[in-house]
C-alpha cells in the first residue's frame, strides 16, 4: 500500500479561494497540496465577461482570467494535484484526503469546493445533452440551446452561448434575478428569445436531439433543441467530507485547524473577487495559527 504524502496545509478545490490562498500560503513558505478534481479556475470557467475584477476596467472572459491565475500560480511554484477527492476526514490530529491517485495528509485543511449545480427536475440522469456547465461547449456553433433559469448565471450563460448559436431562456416564473445589465444585453440580441412564465414538464431524447414539452402562457407546446442548460442554483460542495468531519467541523474551525473559503461558504455572494480575498484571509490565518502554536 503506497504511503501517504504529507505537507503542512490540504487545500480543496483550485478555484479562485484555493489558488489565492495557496500562492500566498507559499509566499510564507508554507508546503501546500492543492488538488482540484477538474481544471482549475472553478465557475470562472463559464463567465462570459468579468467585470468586477480590479484592474480589469473594460472586463476580462473568465476564461482568460482563469488562464492568468494559472500562469500566477505556476510563475509561484503552486502545484496543482488533478485529482478527485473521495474522502476527506480527520483522525488523530491530521485530515486525509483519499485520492484514487494515493492519500495525502496534512494537520491543517482549507474547504474551497465551490459549490455544486441543483439539478433540473425530470431530466435524464445521464445524458451528453443536459448540462450544468457552459465551458464544455463553448466552441459548439449553429446549434439551439435551451436554458432554465433565470438569474445571473442562466442570462450570463446565454450570452456566451449566443455569439454562435440560439438560445431560448426559459423563466418558469414572472419575475427575473439577473442584474439590469444583463436583461438589457440580452434584449439586445436577436439570437436569444426569453421566455417568462414557462415550465419543463417532459425531456425526450433522441439522436436527433431534445424535445422540452412547456408550460407557457398560452398552454402546452413542444421546443425542439440541441442541449439544454440547467441553471436552477447552486449549492455547497461537500459530498466528499465523511459524516464524522462534519459532525467535527464547529470544533474543528475554533481550533483553528480546519478553513473555508469562497463559494463554498458564501451563499449568494459567489463572486470571483471576493473569494480571492477569501483564499488571501485564510492563508493569513493559518499562518496566524502556525506562529501562535
Amino acid at each position: 500500500m503506497t504511503e501517504p504524502q504529507v505537507k503542512d496545509v490540504l487545500i480543496i478545490g483550485a478555484g479562485p479561494a484555493g489558488l489565492s490562498a495557496a500562492i500566498q500560503l507559499k509566499r510564507y513558505g508554507v508546503e501546500v497540496f492543492l488538488i482540484e478534481k477538474a481544471e482549475a479556475g472553478g465557475l470562472l470557467r463559464n463567465a462570459n465577461l468579468v467585470e468586477n475584477y480590479l484592474g480589469f476596467p473594460n472586463g476580462i472572459p473568465g476564461s482568460k482570467l482563469v488562464r492568468l491565475f494559472k500562469q500566477q500560480a505556476a510563475q509561484a511554484g503552486v502545484e496543482i494535484t488533478r485529482a478527485e477527492v473521495m474522502e476527506l476526514s480527520e483522525e488523530d490530529g491530521w485530515f486525509s484526503a483519499a485520492t484514487p491517485a494515493g492519500c495525502y495528509r496534512a494537520p491543517l485543511a482549507v474547504i474551497a469546493t465551490g459549490t455544486k449545480p441543483r439539478r433540473l427536475p425530470n431530466a435524464p440522469a445521464e445524458s451528453s445533452r443536459v448540462l450544468y456547465e457552459v465551458y464544455t461547449v463553448n466552441d459548439v456553433a449553429g446549434k439551439r440551446f435551451a436554458i432554465a433559469g433565470a438569474g445571473d448565471l442562466a442570462f450570463d450563460f446565454a450570452l456566451s452561448l449566443s455569439q454562435k448559436n440560439q438560445v431560448t431562456i426559459l423563466n418558469r416564473s414572472e419575475e427575473m434575478h439577473c442584474l439590469p445589465l444583463l436583461w438589457e444585453r440580452v434584449q439586445s440580441l436577436s439570437q436569444i428569445t426569453y421566455q417568462r412564465n414557462t415550465e419543463i414538464q417532459q425531456i425526450k431524447e433522441d439522436r436527433q436531439g431534445l424535445r422540452l414539452e412547456c408550460c407557457g402562457p398560452a398552454g402546452l407546446y413542444w421546443l425542439e433543441v440541441d442541449y439544454l442548460i440547467g441553471a436552477i442554483g447552486r449549492e455547497p460542495a461537500l459530498d466528499m467530507l465523511t459524516p464524522d468531519l462534519l459532525r467535527k467541523a464547529a470544533s474543528l474551525e475554533q481550533a483553528g485547524r480546519l478553513f473555508w473559503a469562497g463559494d463554498v461558504r458564501n451563499g449568494i455572494y459567489r463572486q470571483a473577487a471576493i473569494a480571492a480575498g477569501d483564499g488571501i484571509k485564510t492563508a493569513m490565518k493559518i499562518v496566524q495559527y502556525q506562529r501562535g502554536r
